[in-house]
């Protein structure tokens, strides 16, 4: 970057960051007439007026990425303590005493051992050793790989496998960058695959368990690991073949079948190299979590406790530790913890909370959202799915759009009268549903950087697939809330 253009960035985040300090001020300093405080039957309170400011501040900051986003999560934490919204102490308990904390580390041990053992490269070439050699049949080969594993390692870490086998597939072919439709087409789907998966349980991505937490926080429901999968399970296979068929209409491959036959694509897998006792030992430890996290309701009863979600996984992320079982150190381990991520977690929790405590995020809801509560419950709930998936486009960040988001849903729903789960529930699924920009997430960013799709074109077959989506998550919650027993 040369100088002029150095010059020109730190302009820019200068002028963000002021820009930022004096929304923050106006809020905190200006009092606000009554007719604005008092909506409906939501007051703004001065404690919530200062909270708003704090989230608007964040929220310039995270938008144009001025700072990182987890230090901007830290300024928001000790803006809400300076500005007395509550005690520094309180605030911190708030996010970082949260047993949260806990399940993200246990899910990316878990999702670091599967990835480093090799036993998801060994599951996904599995996978795609089935699909044979037709290109559509490949395409849903990818799809189909990504959501699965997606559903219990990060999706990230699932895109970042499907990626160099797609740009093999694709070189040994010939297809060149931006020149093939079935390239386009293979890429986004390792996008679109690990991103419809991660819905499908708390493990698979961020905002399921902010949304878990924030459920039984705010409004008491205990949302489990299997009340979350009914939901989130359904959501994700139906989502499979629309996606499918939209990467087919919009990018028709120029190729019906590669040039590399179905046996050849068999042989891939078998040329695998047996598997060793640290691949076993992840197999093993990786079932024993799914078990632990299935049966918890049975081993609440039989041990007279209750058992979060983040137990299981920590219970058998310290097992891969005991000696002999596995090479890999916890040196290696802690490299692909995202510790950014968690206190971007921890402190969007934080300020979530005070939103909430101080009727912040009550008044927003009715602000921004109150006109839903006339409409049906389909519409409702479709409204609500589209409206988090278009708001994701300027959050940037899953995690951002849940903390922010969930709050304000959980109080539109109290406020309004409405089923706190056909609110929530969809708006944590949507949230980290990112189809139409590269950057709402690294899922996204990883696939994009082989050169085979553009922003524009992942935009483009994005908002379609967002507003399929938005009909399929509304009709899944409207069949299986009444029967979820959350209800």
């Amino acid at each position: 970057m040369s100088g002029i253009e150095k010059q020109s960035s730190l302009r820019r985040q200068y002028f963000f960051l002021a820009l930022a300090c004096l929304i923050l001020l106006a809020m905190v300093l200006v009092p606000m007439p009554e007719s604005i405080t008092q909506v409906d039957n939501a007051e703004l309170t001065p404690a919530g007026q200062i909270a708003m400011g704090v989230l608007l501040f964040a929220l310039v900051l995270w938008i144009t990425e001025v700072i990182p986003f987890h230090i901007t999560g830290l300024m928001a934490v000790i803006l809400l303590a300076l500005l007395q919204v509550d005690t520094f102490q309180e605030i911190v308990m708030i996010g970082f005493g949260n047993h949260i904390v806990v399940f993200f580390i246990g899910v990316l041990t878990l999702s670091a051992f599967i990835t480093h053992s090799g036993l998801g490269k060994r599951i996904s070439v599995f996978l795609l050793s089935k699909t044979g050699n037709s290109t559509a049949m490949i395409l849903l080969g990818f799809l189909t790989a990504g959501a699965l594993l997606s559903m219990w390692i990060t999706d990230m870490a699932v895109a970042a496998m499907l990626m160099p086998l797609g740009v093999s597939i694709l070189r040994e072919e010939g297809l060149k960058p931006l020149k093939s439709n079935f390239g386009r087409a293979l890429m986004i789907s390792c996008c679109w695959g690990p991103t419809i998966g991660g819905i499908g349980t708390p493990a698979g991505a961020g905002p399921n368990p902010i949304a878990i937490q924030f459920m039984a926080d705010m409004a008491g429901i205990n949302v489990s690991f299997i009340d979350w999968m009914k939901f989130g399970v359904p959501s994700a296979l139906l989502l499979l073949l629309p996606s499918w068929g939209l990467l087919l209409l919009f990018f028709k491959p120029e190729l019906k079948r590669l040039t590399r036959t179905s046996e050849e694509l068999r042989e891939e897998f078998r040329k695998l190299p047996p598997m060793e006792q640290e691949e076993k030992t992840t197999l093993v430890l990786f079932v024993l979590t799914v078990i632990l996290w299935l049966t918890t309701p049975l081993w609440e009863r039989l041990l007279g406790i209750p058992i979060p979600i983040s137990l299981p996984v920590m219970l058998t992320g310290c097992l891969f530790f005991l000696p002999g079982l596995t090479g890999i150190s916890w040196k290696e381990v802690q490299g692909e913890i995202s510790w950014s991520g968690i206190l971007l977690i921890v402190t969007g929790i934080s300020l979530g909370m005070m939103l909430y405590r101080t009727g912040a995020a009550n008044w927003l809801s009715v602000v921004l959202l109150g006109g839903i509560g006339g409409l049906g419950r389909y519409l409702q709930i479709f409204s609500i799915v589209l409206i988090v998936s278009f708001l994701k486009v300027a959050f940037s960040s899953n995690t951002v759009t849940a903390t922010i988001i969930i709050p304000i849903m959980i109080a539109l729903a109290q406020n309004l009268g409405l089923d706190v789960a056909a609110i929530t529930i969809p708006a944590g699924l949507t949230a980290s549903m990112a189809f139409i920009l590269v950057t709402s997430t690294p899922t996204n960013v990883i696939p994009y950087t082989a050169g085979y799709f553009s922003i524009k074109d992942l935009a483009i077959a994005g908002i379609a697939m967002t507003i399929v989506s938005s009909f399929i998550l509304a009709l899944v919650i409207m069949v299986v809330l009444p029967i979820s027993g959350l209800s």
